[in-house]
């Protein structure tokens, strides 16, 4: 209720105090203690009626609307107000108690106040179960001393602030000047929706969008259009004990009441959802009575409240590019065509864009690039936040780190270039309008231990300018039913929103061989791995596979597979070479023999441990790293693979 206006404040002021004394003249002449109250109100309260029922009308007569009340809970209300309110109604109420008490009791009200009835004293009744008043500690219930809620008495009062108590799990949400002329479908589905979602028993609207950020814009701008405030609640805010779980819905439904407002439930990408927060989520969906928008991913068939689902779109793919257009302004045309390569990589909703362009304008006008900061600005905003699942790994290796085969490394920028065009050849070229199956890119690497696919994954994120998120499969892969699909779900959903590329090391534990059903496990991992490929196959950005057993790889993946990379054990010259690149420039070296290095038989994995260990032996012995160095550091590494030097590997070291 909005409050803003001092004529309305002073109204609803007079007519809350006069209503006041009006209860306390009715109590006191059925008490028989008509002298305690002066006949007449004081001069402060004796002004004009409430103007012919203005709008809003007066926030008594607003709450008793909205939660039902009878008469005689009113009156209470009114009393357990005036006490706070005035100190003469708590003199008069300390008059008519015995024992002479401040508080007022149901006792005090049932004797006093007409219309009495005992079923406002259940905890069932308006006054107790949505908290209007609270009732204190006594030997009886009708002895106990009644107090009203904090907000509630603001709100008689004339002033709507949420209830303390809901700070920092819910909040406000502000209009989003990120939307464009596109959103008005989504907003218009949206505000159908919610006019069909005031009653107790409406249904759910979960809203799919690109991003949160998205879902906040058109579902604020939809309830500013049917005058309603939003209010958004993060699953990772929901208290986990039911009895503060229900505290909180009463108080969230309480608000409602109140003002006429909507609850957004949105996910949180920093959470993993476990039993318990489900179980928290989906009690909320259940019990809250009014307006709820989701944009967290519900299972249908754990809740007991219908769903209604709906696409949001603020903009397609031509009306993006005039938002970009817009938000850049003459900016534009510096980036000659970098544009186009931006929207390829990252699918950002209208309020990511609109950050990244600014804060790209901002690091621009302090001397960046702007292609090169609207890039950055673009990949922290599309950053996905999935650390429970997925580990972030920091890309510094470069083609001229790499030693294959030309034929691999032409595969390998071959991948490069389908990322970096896929926008230009599904969405203008109208490939992926036909069908929204086989657009993922998806890559195996396959080929012992050591030979440089983790490296060959560093230098295509690096290339590309993506992050590259290796998946901990020990965090995906679940015992229970149906939550290893939740698990990719989530990795996907969120990869794909940030572009990322997904690296499944040693991917033959998660996409083996199917097999043949003998029980209800061997059935559900089949579900898995089938959820797998349609997964695979709708994804749009890049997923590469990882493993040293390629055989062990179900055949349905690999003829889905768009690319395979073999990387076979380096040969001689390979070895040699990589020798060659693995020392930094400032590391000091002497007399090394990188022919003689080449013999030993390890592929390029262990090149690098070995030379690492050697540079610590170096640093020891406060000389350049020398071959000495090095065979000790490989004698310690072939422990390791329980092997040993060969004379031919060691040669004059022998």
């Amino acid at each position: 209720m909005s409050t803003t206006a001092p004529d309305w404040f002073e109204a609803n002021q007079r007519y809350l105090m006069r209503e006041i004394r009006r209860v306390c003249r009715t109590l006191s002449a059925h008490m028989g203690q008509v002298e305690d109250v002066p006949a007449e109100e004081p001069a402060a309260f004796t002004s004009q009626p409430f103007e012919s029922a203005p709008a809003p009308p007066p926030a008594i007569e607003a709450l008793c609307a909205a939660f039902w009340l009878s008469t005689f809970e009113r009156d209470v209300l009114l009393l357990c107000a005036g006490v706070e309110l005035d100190a003469q109604v708590g003199a008069m109420v300390m008059t008519l108690q015995r024992p002479a008490r401040s508080a007022p009791t149901f006792a005090l009200a049932l004797a006093g106040l007409p219309g009495a009835h005992w079923s406002a004293l259940s905890p069932e009744s308006p006054l107790r179960r949505y908290r209007l008043i609270e009732v204190g500690a006594g030997e009886t219930l009708t002895t106990s001393p009644l107090r009203v809620d904090e907000r509630i008495l603001h709100y008689l009062a004339g002033l709507s602030n949420p209830d303390e108590r809901l700070r920092g799990l819910i909040e406000p949400v502000a209009a989003d000047a990120a939307l464009t002329p596109g959103s008005r479908t989504s907003i218009d589905a949206v505000v159908g929706a919610l006019v069909g979602s005031r009653g107790a028993k409406s249904p759910l609207v979960q809203l799919k969008a690109e991003s949160p950020q998205d879902v906040r814009g058109v579902t604020v701008a939809a309830c500013a259009e049917l005058g309603m405030r939003l209010y958004a609640v993060s699953i990772l805010s929901l208290p986990h004990q039911p009895a503060e779980l229900d505290a909180f819905i009463q108080l969230c439904q309480r608000e409602v009441m109140l003002e006429s407002c909507a609850l957004l439930i949105e996910p949180h990408e920093n959470a993993a959802v476990d039993a318990v927060r489900d179980w928290a989520v989906n009690r909320l969906a259940d019990q809250f009575h009014g307006p709820v928008i989701s944009s967290y991913r519900f299972d249908r068939g754990a809740l007991r409240r219908a769903v209604l689902e709906l696409d949001v779109d603020l903009a397609g793919v031509h009306e993006k590019q005039f938002l970009w257009q817009a938000l850049l302004g003459d900016a534009v045309d510096s980036l000659r065509g970098e544009l186009e390569v931006i929207q390829a990589q990252f699918e950002l909703g209208a309020a990511q864009v609109r950050l990244a362009c600014n804060a790209a304008l901002n690091r621009a006008a302090a001397g960046d690039g702007l292609g090169a900061a609207l890039w950055e600005a673009c990949r922290e905003q599309a950053r996905s936040r999935v650390s429970e699942l997925a580990e972030r790994i920091d890309t510094r290796a470069t083609w001229d780190d790499l030693v294959l085969p030309a034929e691999q490394v032409k595969v390998l920028r071959e991948i490069a270039l389908q990322v970096r065009h896929r926008m230009r050849v599904y969405e203008h070229w109208g490939f992926g309008r036909r069908s929204s199956r086989g657009l993922g890119i998806t890559a195996l690497f396959a080929g012992p231990s050591g030979t440089g696919k983790t490296m060959a994954a560093e230098v295509l994120a690096n290339e590309l300018r993506l992050d590259l998120y290796r998946i901990d499969l020990s965090q995906v892969v679940s015992k229970y039913i149906g939550e290893t699909e939740k698990n990719l779900r989530r990795v996907f959903d969120a990869a794909e929103r940030g572009c990322g590329i997904l690296l499944f090391d040693e991917a033959d534990a998660l996409f083996g061989r199917r097999s043949e059903v003998k029980d209800s496990h061997d059935r559900y991992a089949n579900v898995e791995v089938s959820y797998l490929l349609q997964r695979m196959e709708a994804y749009r950005g890049l997923a590469i596979l990882t493993t040293n057993l390629q055989p062990a790889i179900d055949p349905a993946f690999l003829r889905r597979l768009r690319f395979s990379v073999q990387f076979q054990f380096p040969d001689l010259e390979q070895r040699a070479e990589i020798w060659r690149r693995v020392f930094p420039r400032e590391a000091p070296t002497e007399q090394l023999d990188f022919r003689q290095l080449a013999h030993m038989q390890v592929a390029g994995g262990n090149i690098h441990n070995i030379s690492m260990c050697a540079a610590f032996l170096a640093a020891e012995d406060n000389t350049p790293v020398r071959m000495a160095h090095l065979f000790q550091a490989a004698r310690g590494e072939y422990a390791k693979l329980d092997r040993a030097l060969t004379p031919v590997e060691m040669g004059s070291q022998a």
